[in-house]
């Protein structure tokens, strides 16, 4: 597949993926910027924005559940390339330090997430 369909163009407020939805796809951020946000009624809570050279989605193209929060374009013509679930597991399996970028990044996601939810106990 050329590299140029596994691009995308949104602009400010485009939901690249919404929770709940099913994909197969891990997004890395070529230019602009994303919010992961949780949504109920009207309400949104931004997670954290992600910039140029971040990823997201990683959690369902790992294990195929489906999205845990929504995509939204944060940045006029925000650019993203779409990692499909076979390329990820190429890349993982023929790119060792691939890997272990997509290891680190999980693990300061759930220390952020662990700190937070204690914060919030407490």
């Amino acid at each position: 597949m050329a590299i140029e369909k596994c691009i995308n163009e949104f602009g400010v407020g485009d939901v690249i993926f919404e929770e709940g939805s099913t994909g197969r796809e891990l997004f890395v951020v070529l230019d602009g910027q994303v919010e992961i946000a949780k949504i109920a009624g009207t309400s949104k809570t931004v997670i954290v924005t992600l910039g140029k050279g971040e990823f997201f989605g990683e959690m369902a193209v790992i294990d195929g559940s489906s999205r845990s929060a929504t995509a939204i374009a944060a940045a006029p013509n925000t650019k993203v390339m779409r990692i499909n679930h076979a390329r990820f597991v190429y890349l993982v399996s023929q790119q060792p330090a691939f890997a272990l970028m997509i290891m680190d990044a999980l693990s300061k996601r759930l220390r952020v997430s662990n700190e937070r939810t204690y914060r919030a106990a407490t």
